[in-house]
């Protein structure tokens, strides 16, 4: 199976929605994250939709191989914004086990996400078992406080 291509329509309203949050409106859920990027070192901006599991605040790539997922993994940190308001974030991506339960509980928190898989083609009805399913083809990353 082939894994599904970003829409063309995805860059341009990240654009939207990074311009809405600068201007300090918070939009829903979304938080934009800040990485450097991994051959450049110039700053890159993703919108997304971080949830908490079980003390922990988690992202999931909207599909496999996203040039932000590869960026934040070799960043290791970054900064995660919502409207004005920022913070510094160590990124710490799961391995396939230890996301399992993690695309499990998506669905429940991320309803924005399962309708963008859904779109994509990489769940078909969007249930906690097809995002299980999904360990170790979409990166899961968990973010935590900065290293001292």
């Amino acid at each position: 199976m082939t894994d599904p291509r970003p829409p063309r329509w995805l860059k341009p309203m990240n654009r939207l929605m990074m311009a809405v949050q600068k201007l300090g409106l918070p939009t829903g859920p979304a938080y934009v994250l800040t990485v450097p990027g991994r051959k450049s070192g110039t700053p890159r901006h993703t919108p997304m939709t971080p949830f908490e599991y079980d003390g922990g605040l988690y992202t999931v790539a909207g599909y496999p191989g996203a040039d932000w997922a590869r960026n934040a993994r070799a960043a290791g940190a970054g900064t995660l914004s919502r409207g004005r308001r920022s913070r510094p974030v160590t990124i710490v991506e799961l391995g396939a086990e230890e996301a399992r339960p993690v695309l499990r509980a998506f669905p429940g928190s991320v309803p924005v996400g399962v309708a963008f898989a859904k779109r994509s083609g990489l769940v078909q009805q969007g249930t906690p078992d097809e995002f299980e399913a999904l360990a170790g083809r979409l990166a899961v990353f968990r973010f935590d406080p900065p290293r001292v």
